[in-house]
């Protein structure tokens, strides 16, 4: 009888325990905070396996360990430049203090609310502080200081540096942790896009005037580098060919001389028949004199 009455016991002891929840299994994504009458009791539990807890006193609270989305609401924002855009945002979050985390906000629905009214704000702040074009674009260091460029000194990517930091240093006592922070969307109101094309639009003419600026800068250049050129070869070449010239005029004058100290009236007569052949061709008629030195060759040659 004892033995029976012992495993009826044991079969009760289970059985209210079953009902009473006992025991819980905690998931590898889950990380679970204990509590008695609405109050935590002990450390979080962040172990994976199966765990106890008190029956019916005892309840347990399940909160997410992994990386939680957030997504902001489209808002129309001023900039420092009194533009108005839409902003659409997001961010990635994750509970970093369960214990703290339940104690402050209880869900991830009053997380959610929190983060609406932390980073919405925060991003406000942001744009306000700071120029349309420094939102919209990134600081490019190889356009910093070129003429007609405005200086940027932020970019979107420091701003949204400038809004994480500033929300994570609200949500410290939270038991939150904000991971990453991120402009998912910009978008212009109807007058504001009018005016961005319009500077679009002038930036691309400033930049095609300056690359056709630079073209035809470097075009004069190399025409420059190739006259100079050519009128270095060119007096070269009128240099050398004076100096061959020269040098075959001296040797034609010396040939001269030579020919002139063998026999005088040789080279006369040769001389003499060179300038007719040079003034005269097949239709002149030649009358000569008698005492003309051809005459005279053409006799002695008889």
């Amino acid at each position: 009888m004892k033995y029976i009455s012992t495993i009826v016991a044991i079969g009760i002891i289970i059985a209210l325990s079953v009902v009473g929840g006992a025991f819980f299994i905690v998931d590898e994504t889950q990380q679970v905070i204990v509590t008695q009458f609405g109050k935590p009791v002990g450390k979080p539990i962040t172990t994976p396996g199966l765990h106890m807890k008190v029956p019916f006193i005892q309840n347990t609270n399940f909160f997410d360990k992994r990386f939680l989305a957030w997504d902001g609401d489209p808002n129309q924002i001023p900039t420092k430049d009194k533009r108005f855009i839409w902003v659409d945002t997001y961010a990635r979050w994750r509970i970093a203090d369960s214990l703290l985390f339940f104690q402050r906000l209880r869900d991830e629905r009053r997380a959610h609310s929190r983060l609406d009214d932390i980073l919405d704000g925060e991003t406000r702040n942001a744009i306000a502080k700071h120029l349309l074009i420094e939102l919209v674009r990134s600081a490019n260091p190889e356009e910093q200081g070129k003429p007609g460029t405005l200086t940027i000194k932020f970019g979107r990517e420091k701003l949204e540096q400038e809004v994480l930091k500033a929300a994570s240093s609200r949500v410290m006592d939270l038991g939150i942790e904000i991971l990453d922070f991120r402009f998912k969307r910009i978008n212009y109101v109807e007058e504001v896009r009018k005016e961005v094309y319009a500077r679009m639009i002038s930036e691309r003419k400033r930049i095609a005037e300056e690359y056709r600026s630079e073209g035809a800068g470097e075009s004069a250049r190399i025409s420059g580098e190739k006259d100079r050129e050519l009128k270095t070869i060119t007096s070269e070449a009128y240099r050398k060919t004076q100096e061959i010239r020269g040098k075959a005029n001296s040797q034609a004058a010396d040939i001269y001389a030579t020919a002139y100290n063998k026999d005088p009236e040789f080279y006369q007569f040769t001389r003499t028949m060179e300038s007719f052949t040079k003034i005269m061709d097949d239709n002149t008629t030649l009358v000569m004199s008698t005492d003309g030195d051809l005459l005279k060759y053409l006799e002695g040659v008889k």
